[in-house]
């Protein structure tokens, strides 16, 4: 079994002679101390203040949604998810305490010796491995007794499986990740997951395997997050050594990683166990150096100060993409309240032109008021209403619960198209924005995604809507009908209306008049005199406004989708916002 080659980078740490020769009891000798945590941040400054503006901004962050299908949107997610991992996993844990033990995450790929190299570390097996993938399942956090107190609150904790062993120096705790690329969705997950712990990457890799592009995208993201890394290349044979690790070094420099260390570990054939003591010596001489308290301090300082450099990076792209968000929404809110418009008008150009009227209401009006008809035998209509002459009413109070029954079918005749009217108004205006969103932007096109269908059937909207307009008309009738009438005879013709036909039928009347019959307007016209086409036109009028009222409802349910408070326009400025405090702050 060959020696293992240690080929640290300009900035790597040199292993110390003393610290060289040392054995696994002395690697139990190192212990992270922190005189004043908090020259672990750029500059001094309230701990917990920091602290809470993180777990601010990780609150934040958490709520964020992208509730618009844009494109780009995936990309937006992800970077959301590993913000929040970033956030969760390293830096709240980290600013929580301080003076924890610095994580060291040993990934890699699968097969590329990760649990065989810690169980070689601590000199016996702590962690699962062997010849089947994939090996590690559960993450495996090793640490030192002494820092179990330390680590208590660590998410870390509850997500792995925690071995506490002597062998491990006090300041730092290894923990053996999933594979990268495992064939199981969760371990994959799992792993990079937990790579956001880290404040130092030892990254293992094979001389089969170091060229995998996976490795390098996930090196990439390190680079990114100004995470502290380290290599360790495993299982490279004597022959092709030199030429491997030259190869290696170029793409290390390629990726900006000249400066981390790179150890070489020789083939060592099948084996069972850990390996010899020998060949991960230089490994394990490094993890004690980096377990001092002022270099502990250093790589802890080193990869929060990156943290924070790509977290101001990382919370203003999330920003920029909160505000196309944002952005879209205003489009799409701006198109659907101009689509509306035209519909609006048509649903309120319907009610004045009378088509209420149109159909089974004119029909209705017609055999009710013809000389067999409940009101024909009851009134008697000069010939011309326009000449001024009133209307003389005949008939009994006696007879006025049989004239309202038979008034009963026109309502009903005109509640039923003031509905049809409504629902058609709905329908015109769901049909034209739904064409202006499909022709219209992204933003828009994801609106109408999330726009459900209504499936065909009755308009309980327009049902609802033509009832209340009903009633309305009994009440406008009975409020004119209050109002004090200086014509005398006027005043008498009122009242005789009322005992003969009642305040039910001629709010029917009426209601006839506004859906668009004249020949009902003038007949209230000659009962109750000028108030009448007063409250013909107020109906009308409260109509096409139900109608306009009907089409927004339908632009309502268009927008709902941008209702969401991701949508806002100042959403993007409460992001901001928790980074300008954090920036003041460090």
């Amino acid at each position: 079994m060959g020696r293992v080659s240690a080929q640290p980078g300009p900035d790597s740490a040199q292993p110390a002679p003393e610290v060289a020769a040392g054995t696994a009891g002395a690697l139990a000798m190192g212990r992270h101390t922190a005189d004043d945590p908090r020259e672990i941040l750029v500059r001094p400054l309230a701990a917990e203040s920091l602290l809470d503006a993180v777990r601010d901004l990780r609150r934040d962050v958490e709520a964020t949604g992208f509730p618009l299908d844009l494109p780009g949107v995936e990309r937006a997610r992800s970077s959301r998810a590993r913000l929040v991992d970033q956030l969760t996993e390293h830096l709240v844990p980290r600013l929580t305490e301080l003076s924890a033990p610095a994580v060291v995450v040993v990934a890699g790929s699968t097969g590329a010796g990760k649990s065989t190299l810690v169980n070689s570390l601590v000199g016996h097996e702590v962690t699962t491995a062997g010849v089947l993938r994939p090996t590690t399942r559960e993450p495996v956090l090793v640490h030192h007794p002494g820092d179990a107190d330390l680590l208590a609150a660590h998410p870390l904790v509850g997500s792995a499986r925690a071995v506490a062993d002597d062998a491990v120096p006090r300041g730092i705790a290894l923990l053996d990740a999933p594979d990268l690329d495992s064939v199981l969705d969760s371990n994959r997950e799992s792993a990079h997951r937990l790579l956001e712990a880290a404040d130092l990457w030892l990254f293992v890799t094979t001389a089969a395997r170091y060229g995998d592009a996976l490795p390098w995208r996930v090196l990439e993201s390190a680079v990114e997050r100004g995470a502290s890394i380290a290599m360790v290349l495993n299982r490279v044979p004597a022959d092709s050594l030199a030429a491997v690790r030259s190869d290696l070094l170029a793409r290390l420099r390629e990726h900006g990683l000249a400066g981390s260390p790179l150890f070489v570990v020789p083939d060592a054939g099948p084996h069972e166990g850990p390996l010899d003591a020998a060949v991960v010596a230089p490994v394990r001489r490094w993890l004690l150096m980096l377990a001092g308290p002022d270099r502990a301090r250093t790589v802890i300082k080193r990869t929060l100060r990156g943290s924070f450099v790509s977290l101001r990076i990382w919370v203003d792209e999330l920003a920029e993409a909160v505000q196309d968000q944002a952005d879209a929404a205003q489009q799409a809110g701006d198109l659907l309240t101009d689509g509306t418009r035209e519909p609006a008008d048509r649903a309120a150009r319907a009610v004045t032109d009378g088509v209420v009227a149109a159909g089974a209401v004119a029909v209705r009006w017609a055999e009710l008021t013809s000389p067999t008809g409940a009101l024909g035998a009851a009134v008697r209509r000069p010939a011309s209403t326009t000449s001024g002459r009133p209307t003389k009413v005949r008939g009994s109070a006696r007879g006025r619960a049989d004239r309202e029954a038979a008034v009963q079918p026109l309502r009903a005749e005109v509640a039923h198209a003031a509905t049809t009217v409504l629902a058609a108004a709905a329908d015109d205006a769901e049909h034209d924005l739904r064409e202006a969103l499909a022709a219209g932007p992204p933003g828009a096109l994801a609106v109408l995604d999330r726009w459900a269908t209504v499936p065909p059937g009755p308009d309980p909207a327009a049902e609802q809507a033509a009832r209340a307009w009903t009633g309305q008309g009994v009440r406008a009738v009975r409020a004119a009908l209050a109002e004090a009438v200086p014509d005398k005879s006027l005043a008498r013709r009122r009242e005789k209306a009322v005992k003969v036909l009642g305040d039910e039928t001629l709010a029917t009347v009426a209601l006839t008049g506004a859906a668009g019959v004249a020949d009902a307007v003038d007949l209230l016209t000659g009962l109750l005199g000028p108030a009448a086409p007063r409250i013909v036109a107020e109906l009308r009028d409260d109509l096409a406004e139900r109608a306009r009222a009907r089409v927004e409802q339908v632009r309502a349910q268009a927008a709902e989708p941008l209702t969401d408070p991701d949508l806002a326009a100042d959403a993007a400025a409460r992001l901001r916002l928790r980074l300008a405090v954090i920036k003041g702050l460090t």
